[in-house]
């Protein structure tokens, strides 16, 4: 019973914390991840912040709930959570997956920012390769990288679907 009570709070807090269009996500780590953008663009050019809007004279790059990367912070918690451990290895890869993502997330802005303030020509093609592609192999190489290190055997939901069928299928009998 204990089990099925870990699935039921785990699944309450996925319901949660997607709720509300993000916000929790886009909350926290909008802030993080505009002044750490602004901090690390300053070490290399004379930046001013106004807002979400880190500008160089007349270029402005705003950064964008699409930057703050929200929906794959929830993506790596989504799959976080759907996997039956204990307390402790959860919150380790948690912290793992969310520090991997951010530096990632703030080293890609930073490119991106750097490629637009110089006028490179390989601004807009890399932005899409980085938006289209990148963005989705981050969090799937974070999300299997975790699960090697952390030593995780179980399928996210898939295995407390099975779980819970077993227990409906013991109980009929």
């Amino acid at each position: 019973m204990n089990k099925i009570l870990d699935i039921f709070l785990r699944y309450i807090i996925i319901i949660i914390l997607g709720s509300g269009n993000l916000f929790i996500f886009y909350y926290i780590l909008t802030p993080l991840t505009v002044y750490s953008s602004y901090y690390l663009l300053k070490l290399f050019f004379e930046v001013s912040l106004s807002g979400i809007t880190i500008s160089l004279g007349e270029n402005a790059v705003e950064i964008v709930k699409a930057c703050v990367a929200g929906a794959a912070y929830y993506l790596l918690l989504l799959l976080n959570l759907g996997v039956s451990t204990n307390f402790k290895k959860r919150i380790l890869m948690l912290i793992y997956s969310f520090v991997v993502l951010f530096i990632l997330n703030i080293l890609r802005i930073v490119i991106l920012s750097s490629l637009f303030f110089t006028g490179s020509s390989l601004f807009d093609i890399t932005h899409k390769i980085t938006w289209y592609g990148l963005s989705t192999l981050f969090v799937v190489l974070i999300w299997f990288s975790s699960v090697w290190i952390f030593k995780i055997k179980e399928i996210p939901f898939y295995d407390d679907v099975k779980y819970l069928y077993k227990i409906v299928k013991k109980s009929k009998r």
